[in-house]
């Protein structure tokens, strides 16, 4: 079985992360790893890795730290465990058991993508147990780096807070970001998206005073404060799009917003487009707003009652 951390011994270092873009097909600023000191945060999918592996330039990755196992974050982790079989790969508790068996969540990913599976992320392999390090959130762990868990985007997603450089690692509960545009367009695909649990995620975040976030999707970002603030304006704005209108119209009004981010920039729209494929956005929340239905309905029969997410302070 996996193991589990009980104790961190705490090793004090100041070396700053890098990004490594990872191309993925063929585009840059989509997908990017985080380095530090040989610690890889979220190294990507498989078809991604000849270019991981060329940009960290000789450095052997000695971990890897998920933040969650979808594969464009985390396809890749079976490959370079097969490639440095002594790598440790830390990830969430609930995610653990779909590393080491991964059928359960390539038949999910297969539902969205289809026939594009492979092309997108390539061979998906399993994690050996003996390389697993499953967390709950609260652990120090690889010296400073402090664990949260902030699920919303998925049930098994933790922030990595290094404690000397002020560098939280969010994977994807701060958005998508493709610089140099400001806007954010929260990532909500199927299958666990919970906005009352994002919001709490976000208030861990601002509790932490991070100096930097480092997206996957793309890049460092210092405006903490503001780029916080324009996650939670957008999970608002396509939450109520999601609850009050189709998938046509939700679509429509985010390929909007898409457009006049990226002023006439096509390539710059693609980049969000790949990032968070819009249709993916409105099943992930029309998925929220049925189960929400479901049990009220439920609570109702009960004698109870649901009150409607929070979605700002």
């Amino acid at each position: 079985m996996w193991r589990g951390l009980a104790h961190a011994v705490i090793v004090r270092s100041e070396v700053m992360s890098r990004a490594i873009d990872v191309m993925h097909m063929g585009r840059d600023r989509v997908i990017c790893a985080h380095e530090i000191d040989g610690l890889i945060v979220d190294p990507g999918p498989t078809t991604g890795l000849d270019t991981l592996l060329e940009g960290l330039g000789g450095v052997e990755p000695r971990a890897l730290l998920l933040t969650h196992i979808h594969l464009d974050h985390a396809g890749g982790s079976g490959k370079l465990v097969e490639r440095f079989p002594e790598l440790t790969v830390y990830v969430h508790e609930r995610g653990a058991p779909h590393l080491v068996d991964p059928e359960q969540l390539l038949g999910s990913a297969r539902q969205l993508y289809g026939e594009d599976m492979d092309r997108l992320w390539g061979e998906v392999v399993p994690v050996p147990e003996r390389n697993v390090r499953a967390l709950a959130g609260g652990e120090t762990i690889e010296g400073d780096l402090r664990v949260e868990y902030t699920p919303g985007h998925a049930s098994h997603h933790v922030t990595y807070l290094s404690q000397s450089t002020g560098e939280a690692f969010v994977g994807d509960v701060a958005g998508v970001r493709i610089p140099p545009v400001d806007h954010v367009l929260p990532p909500t695909p199927p299958p666990d998206i919970d906005l009352e649990a994002w919001e709490k995620s976000l208030r861990t975040l601002e509790r932490l005073g991070p100096r930097a976030l480092c997206l996957t999707h793309f890049g460092r970002v210092e405006d903490v404060e503001g780029h916080i603030a324009r996650v939670r304006e957008g999970l608002a704005r396509q939450g109520e799009r999601s609850r009050a209108h189709g998938e046509e119209a939700f679509v429509q009004a985010v390929e909007a917003d898409i457009r006049a981010a990226a002023g006439g920039d096509e390539e710059m729209a693609e980049r969000f487009r790949q990032a968070a494929p819009p249709n993916q956005l409105y099943l992930g929340l029309e998925r929220y707003w049925r189960k929400r239905a479901e049990e009220e309905g439920a609570a109702v029969g009960e004698g109870q009652g649901l009150r409607a997410p929070a979605t700002r302070p």
